[in-house]
Parts: structure tokens; sequence; C-alpha cells
């Protein structure tokens, strides 16, 4: 995995998109590493899906460049085809078609040879656990299968890099943890995957990188805890038996901020342990601490600092 990520699986220089006078994209600069999940995170409206259709030739961009796996997005768009999977946000099943049925139309559409049609389809109906359901129809089926069967027609084609658009929208918590896992195991074998979400949870379990796309310009990018250490907020939490134990320590922890019905006292802190051990240095062994935790801020919080359409998308 060190070794593929050494290379460059997605490059964009300068993106713009516009439709009309709307401008969708403006100048957004990305590259992804081979192996890597990178998750595009962003308010409704921001771009990600446009990304997404602009990087797998679904529509053309209106400036500047890109390159998919090594090859150039404009003069290469058939062999940026071939080494690509797409999952996009609405479901590509055929629900008059079989499960099995399904898959093996997607290997004829992708060229596969024949010898290797139903052995493929057989491998992927055993990896995502749709083996009992092969010969039902997709309507039978629940959300979470429908979804699985969804992602393994998008691998029929056996390609090098996957978007997955906002793959686990509408499915329920256990579905959801069930595609965090196929996640997982595809970026084990060494898949990129470009993942769009809306669920800032899913994209802190899941992602290598992270960008944050607001009106069409990516305003932060970095891993998870880069992007935390960039939003102030953390603090550590000192609950207290009693109010002259909480007063004696907010006498001594001057900078804290206190709550007296809950008999706590919140003190700045860096995420440091040294930060930590200097507190309770401070508090010495006579303040009698009956509980404490570090609070560090979350993607949330990340969210809400740096986009400016937060609030609408959390409502959504």
């Amino acid at each position: 995995m060190t070794n593929l990520k050494t290379r460059t699986a997605v490059s964009v220089n300068g993106l713009r998109k516009t439709y009309g006078e709307k401008v969708v994209l403006d100048g957004v600069d990305l590259s992804i590493g081979e192996g890597e999940v990178f998750a595009l995170l962003g308010p409704n409206g921001a771009g990600k899906t446009t990304i997404v259709r602009i990087l797998s030739t679904l529509i053309p961009a209106d400036a500047r460049t890109a390159s998919v796996m090594g090859h150039d997005l404009r003069r290469e768009a058939a062999a940026v085809r071939n080494v690509i999977g797409v999952t996009g946000q609405f479901s590509a099943v055929d629900n008059w078609l079989t499960g099995e049925e399904n898959l093996l139309l997607m290997g004829r559409l992708l060229h596969l040879p024949a010898t290797e049609l139903r052995t493929r389809a057989a491998q992927l109906l055993e990896l995502f656990d749709l083996v009992d359901v092969a010969r039902q129809t997709p309507a039978t089926y629940s959300g979470g299968m429908k979804r699985r069967l969804d992602i393994a027609m998008t691998l029929m084609g056996r390609p090098r890099l996957i978007f997955l658009d906002e793959p686990t929208t509408g499915l329920d918590p256990r579905s959801r943890h069930t595609m965090w896992l196929l996640i997982r195991d595809l970026r084990a074998e060494g898949i990129t995957i470009l993942l769009t979400t809306q669920y800032l949870e899913e994209a802190d379990q899941l992602a290598d990188r992270i960008a944050v796309l607001d009106r069409g310009h990516i305003v932060a990018e970095g891993t998870p805890e880069e992007l935390k250490r960039r939003v102030p907020g953390a603090h550590i939490r000192l609950r207290f038996a009693d109010v002259a134990s909480l007063d004696e320590a907010a006498r001594e922890l001057r900078e804290g901020t206190r709550d007296d019905e809950k008999l706590v006292l919140r003190v700045p802190n860096d995420g440091g342990i040294r930060s930590l051990r200097e507190v309770l240095a401070r508090l010495g062994d006579d303040v009698a601490v009956e509980g404490l935790s570090i609070h560090t801020p979350d993607l949330d919080d990340v969210f809400f600092a740096l986009t400016g359409n937060a609030s609408k998308e959390k409502s959504q």
C-alpha cells in the first residue's frame, strides 16, 4: 500500500465548470494517490457530483486539465473508461433481471471474454454475500443488498479506480456498516476510491484524506486528524463531586469554563498528553476529580467551520 500511494491516480489542476452564469466548479485542484480512499465533503450543490461526472468522462470540464490513472481526461477518454468504475447516487440495477443476470449483462457491456463472464460473476456474488439471492430479482432485495449488487456490477471489469457517489444514502445503520467493511476490503486490494458522502462519520471512518468543497472551491484538504486540528475547541472536561471541589479547581484553572449545574469545568487543551499532565499537576492531589475526559473537534465541527452552507446541509 505504501508503494502504491507514491503514485498518482487522479491529478486535477484548475478544474472549472459552469452552466450558463452559474459557476459550479471554480479552479479545483486535487491529487489522489493510488490505493487511497479520498473523500469529498460539502453541502448540497457544492459540486461533488459534478467532479465525479467530469472525472468519469460523463461530462466535459470547461477549462484546465485532469488525468486519471495516467490518462489525459480529454485526449484519452476511452482509456480512462477502461480503468474506472462508477457507482452513482441512483442504482443502476435492473429490477427485471436476477442478480446474476445483472452481473452477466454488465460483463457483456464491458466486453469481458465469454470464458470469464460466469467465473467473475460467481466471484462477486460470493464476495458480496449474494449467492443465496443470485437467482432472485433485485425487487425482492433489501436496500443494502441492492447497493451491494450495484457495487459488484461496478467491479465486473476489474477497475483500478472506483467512484462511489454517496453509496450509503438511504441505507439503515446495519447496511451502512456492511458497506464500510466492503469499502475497506476494496482499499486493502489496492483499489483507489473517490468517495462523496453527506455522512461525516463515514468520511472519518473510511478516508485516508478528505477535501472539503464549498461553492465550487476546495476550502480545506488533509487527513481527518489534520482537519480536526484546524478547528479550535479541544478541551479537558473535569467533573467534581461537590461545589467546593469545583470552586477550588476553578481558582487554580482560571482559563476554564465552569458549569455549576453539572459540576463540570472545561479547560482548553491542545490535545496533547503534556497539556493534560500540566492541568492535573496544577490541581494537585487535594482536589477530588470524580471524572475526566478529553474532547476534540470532530468532522461536524470542521464542516460547520469551513462551509458557508453548513446549516442548510445539516437540516437535510
